[in-house]
């Protein structure tokens, strides 16, 4: 992994630009979007601090003019990455009650109008935080959920790709429980892809992102599909690189940012509905 010493950019430009992205806080409204969604305030409740970035940028990108709030925790993701090893349920049910607290501190501290999950692996978490926040009147939301629900009723076989290890089962629950909320079955083909993830790790973005479009190109080759899901909110930079999918691939690829926030601006707005529990 390259340090941040070797890294090319200039430190003044990397600051820069990461200001620009993640804004400051500050109390009044943003001060540019759209002005539905001027005033609005989102919680992004990320399962780990370095997510925060992406957490912004789509949030920036389909939520022009909302103020975000950020909380999370690198040790939610140790925690659940050592579950994980040792074969332990995952995620650990102290990690679902640190999501409760975040959360309370997002409605309680923050007062914004809604909380988004964004971490697939702890959407096991999102009962027991909805159950929290019942009666402050701040929707809860999974950033996972609408992008099941499109691939459920696009029908056919899903291909579930995932690049980290501890997000395969909990993203693949969502969907099956999804589908069955809406009396059907899905068949689903999932894949893991840790290299596509020691891409990112090194700051690989291309190469993280031509690994997942060559794996969906190979099970195309070996089957007909009905869509892809990509299973984790970092794998959404992969519209970076193939801003339209179904014309690359010739199916839909969905991303939990681009779904996911669609979402909650139906909610903020006021015309559309939080995720149920599925």
């Amino acid at each position: 992994m390259r340090s941040a010493s070797s890294a090319s950019a200039d430190p003044r430009d990397l600051f820069a630009e990461y200001i620009r992205v993640t804004g400051l806080p500050h109390l009044g409204p943003e001060p540019q979007g759209d002005p539905v969604l001027i005033g609005k305030r989102l919680g992004l409740l990320n399962g780990s601090t370095w997510i925060a970035l992406w957490s912004s940028f789509f949030a920036r990108r389909y939520l022009p003019g909302v103020q975000l709030v950020h909380a999370g925790s690198d040790a939610v993701q140790l925690n659940f990455m050592a579950a994980h090893d040792r074969g332990e349920p995952c995620p650990p049910e102290a990690n679902v009650q640190a999501f409760v607290r975040y959360a309370q501190d997002l409605a309680d501290l923050g007062g914004v109008d809604a909380v988004l999950i964004t971490c697939s692996t702890m959407n096991r978490a999102y009962p027991a935080v909805e159950h929290a926040l019942a009666g402050r009147g701040c929707p809860v939301l999974q950033i996972d959920a609408p992008m099941m629900e499109r691939a459920v009723e696009q029908g056919g076989p899903v291909l579930v790709l995932a690049t980290h290890g501890p997000t395969v089962r909990s993203t693949s629950q969502l969907l099956a429980e999804t589908a069955g909320a809406r009396g059907r079955s899905v068949e689903r083909i999932e894949l893991s892809l840790p290299e596509a993830w020691s891409r990112l790790a090194e700051g690989d973005v291309e190469g993280h992102n031509r690994v997942l479009a060559e794996a969906i190109r190979e099970q195309c080759r070996h089957r007909r599909l009905g869509c892809v899901v990509l299973a984790q909110l970092s794998m959404s930079v992969f519209l970076l690189s193939y801003p339209e999918p179904q014309r690359e691939f010739g199916l839909p690829v969905w991303t939990s940012a681009e779904c996911g926030f669609q979402r909650v601006r139906d909610v903020l707005v006021g015309g559309g509905r939080p995720n149920g529990r599925v």
